[in-house]
């Protein structure tokens, strides 16, 4: 097999959206399909570059405004699978879909995935990725155990945590900017089946929330919903879900491809206080029983929105901004009541709204998001005149309780507010390459490379 002699004339220029669809910018687009061409395809390049997967990161972390986004999905080679441990090394631009297609029919399960399958493995990695079993199994980088990272200035260097460890360290959850990821070695988990032991728990409350969680420690995915329009004696209500996977040998097939698409772009009106809330009343009262037990297969548990194609459009063209808070323990608590408070009175109520307990399990990543505490992840559909604000003021309430947010899901982070959450940011832009940037990095540390 050849390459094409020149991957430079694949450049196009065009539009590359991340999930949220805000920020809206015009980049080259440079497809990459074998890993020798990164270097030629990035020489000589102006305004700094970014190596970019399936843009399921939902603000401008995967965006490079007027710059150049070296497009990887094309890279998605299986290199090498050793049965007997379970390792997997894989190209960078492979999904987790991928992944999981070539190594469930052999009994084996990703050792840690979010909440959909369309992620490349750098992506993965870049962003330090965590799951519904982050108290018993860390974050992705926790399973990552080498990788190569190619430098714009020709050098290679295998990254691991015994070798170049302060390489793997700022690559892990470094945002894409140390290098670009060629392959990675990932080990997987076995599995006899595609069932989960599935439970689902109404409850009314975070202290109800709290004890599920203190009395799930065991179970090894755990994640709740949380109906975020609710106040009075129904606040802070949902359902918290906890699976094992199941111990009874059952098939191990591949998923099929989905067919549903979200048809058009949801007119604005469509989402408000009204439509929110009824969909929260009616998610709450479709679990008939306070407690459920079922065995269910995998797709519905890890991934209930990947069946149904682009379902972000119904945040409309304005698109939405997603925000997610790790808070310590010892205010996790209170700074969870006090958001979800303000978030009702906003009347700027969140579709899906995900509450879940972080454990204790280190990362490797200099930069890795999740730390002991509770984490919540919020969608709100774009209302210049609401939305921003609203954000902002969820943003400094964070700060207050000691806690950070999320760089893969933000759009609209301060500069103080970033600098405040991660201050080894200085130690990351040590390690970062001289040509790769993003519209994130440079909107929170001010730092414009060719600008």
């Amino acid at each position: 097999m050849s390459n094409p002699a020149n991957p430079k004339q694949a450049v196009s220029s065009g539009r590359f959206e991340s999930w949220g669809r805000y920020p809206s910018y015009a980049a080259n687009l440079i497809p990459l399909h074998w890993q020798q061409e990164y270097l030629p395809a990035t020489e000589g390049l102006a305004n700094g570059a970014l190596a970019v997967g399936m843009g399921r990161s939902y603000g401008d972390s995967c965006l490079l405004k007027d710059g150049n986004l070296v497009v990887t999905t094309g890279m998605n080679r299986l290199i090498a699978f050793d049965p007997e441990t379970g390792l997997l090394t894989a190209e960078a631009g492979m999904t987790l879909a991928q992944i999981l297609d070539f190594a469930v029919p052999r009994g084996f399960f990703l050792p840690v995935t979010p909440g959909t399958k369309y992620v490349t493995l750098g992506g993965a990695i870049a962003n330090d990725i965590h799951g519904k079993n982050h108290h018993v199994a860390g974050t992705f980088g926790c399973h990552i155990t080498q990788l190569e990272l190619v430098r714009s200035d020709g050098s290679r260097r295998i990254c691991s945590p015994t070798e170049n460890p302060d390489w793997f360290a700022a690559t892990i959850g470094g945002l894409g900017l140390t290098g670009f990821i060629s392959w990675a070695t990932l080990r997987l988990r076995p599995i006899v089946s595609r069932k989960i032991d599935y439970e689902g728990i109404q409850f009314h409350g975070i202290d109800e929330f709290l004890d599920l969680t203190t009395q799930s420690q065991n179970i090894e995915y755990t994640v709740s919903w949380v109906d975020c329009t609710s106040t009075g004696r129904n606040f802070c209500r949902g359902v918290f879900m906890q699976g094992d996977h199941s111990r009874q040998p059952g098939e191990l097939t591949p998923s099929p491809e989905p067919k549903l698409v979200f048809p058009f772009e949801a007119p604005g009106f469509a989402l408000n206080a009204l439509s929110v809330s009824l969909f929260n009343s009616v998610f709450f009262h479709k679990q008939l029983h306070q407690r459920v037990v079922a065995l269910q297969d995998y797709e519905p548990f890890f991934y209930p929105l990947d069946k149904v194609l682009h379902w972000n459009r119904m945040y409309g063209k304005r698109g939405l901004l997603q925000f997610q808070y790790a808070i310590p323990w010892e205010n996790a608590r209170e700074g969870t009541v006090a958001i979800l408070r303000e978030v009702a009175a906003s009347g700027l109520a969140s579709f899906l709204a995900v509450l879940k307990a972080f454990g204790d399990v280190p990362s490797p990543g200099l930069m890795s998001f999740p730390r002991p505490g509770i984490t919540l992840a919020l969608d709100f559909p774009i209302k210049q005149d609401k939305t921003f604000p609203l954000v902002e003021r969820l943003a400094d309430m964070t700060r207050e309780f000691g806690g950070r947010l999320y760089p893969a899901k933000d759009a609209a982070m301060t500069a103080a507010q970033f600098q405040a959450f991660y201050p080894q940011w200085q130690q990351l832009a040590r390690y970062k390459d001289p040509l790769l940037t993003s519209s994130f990095w440079e909107r929170v540390t001010g730092d414009p490379l060719f600008r």
